[in-house]
């Protein structure tokens, strides 16, 4: 069966929404463009925002479930950002220079007894993605579908907030892709490790409230991972549709 390209999705706040795209042009060594651009420290963050720093410095859904019911729009041009949410007004801001307003747009939010949002951070040349190299993520549609089959419980691919998802694989292939090269279109990925999930993914992107046992369900298999993580080897563009293969 071909294997293809199926969706793009981008996250320009890193756990602040996403949005999809039909394409993308990528550059080698670096995350995709505007994929978590911005990033929102919370008050016990100890980074200066210079360099990439781990996901715990951050608002993020794990801690915050209602983050997960963010969608978004950026506007390139002038870095605008459009946040919307089912219980809060839609706003559109700047994220650095709007960033006392994008904290208080996120306060109600955010639970009472966690860190609460303080400021964005942004690193020149690359995305605060949850790997300290420069990553895409990668999921299958198949094993999306086994673990709603396993759940008996429809869900969401957003909850896995990847940013590329392929069509045509059996369930779990992309774990035999470690150390091995992808390729989707033009562009080559190395393919780095298996991505292991958190509580991110037990919260409905539609509601922002935790109604899946995702982990319990992936630890059925023995593990608690699901999509790989991705290096761009070579510069081009990729478009929804684009045929995807192990070179």
């Amino acid at each position: 069966m071909t294997v293809t390209l199926a969706h793009i999705w981008r996250h320009p706040v890193k756990s602040h929404g996403r949005e999809q795209l039909s394409q993308v042009t990528l550059q080698a060594g670096q995350t995709m463009p505007w994929d978590r651009t911005w990033a929102v420290a919370h008050e016990g963050a100890r980074i200066d925002g210079s360099e990439w720093a781990p996901c715990a410095n951050f608002s993020r859904g794990a801690k915050a479930p209602q983050l997960m019911a963010i969608n978004c729009q950026l506007d390139e041009a002038t870095e605008a950002v459009t946040l919307s949410h089912p219980d809060r007004e839609t706003v559109t801001l700047h994220p650095e220079r709007d960033a006392a307003t994008l904290v208080d747009w996120v306060h109600p939010l955010m639970p009472e007894d966690r860190a609460q949002s303080a400021r964005v951070v942004r690193v020149d040349g690359r995305g605060m993605t949850d790997t300290p190299f420069p990553s895409l993520s990668i999921a299958s549609i198949a094993t999306h579908h086994a673990v709603e089959g396993k759940l008996d419980q429809s869900l969401s691919m957003q909850r896995w907030r990847a940013n590329l998802w392929l069509d045509g694989l059996a369930a779990w292939d992309e774990f035999g892709w470690i150390g091995k090269t992808l390729r989707i279109g033009e562009v080559e990925f190395m393919i780095e490790e298996r991505i292991t999930r958190c509580l991110a993914t037990t919260a409905n992107p539609e509601t922002g409230e935790r109604d899946a046992d995702t982990l319990g369900t992936l630890k059925t298999w023995g593990h608690q991972d699901f999509g790989v993580y991705g290096i761009v080897k070579n510069s081009g563009a990729i478009r929804s549709g684009d045929k995807a293969q192990i070179i």
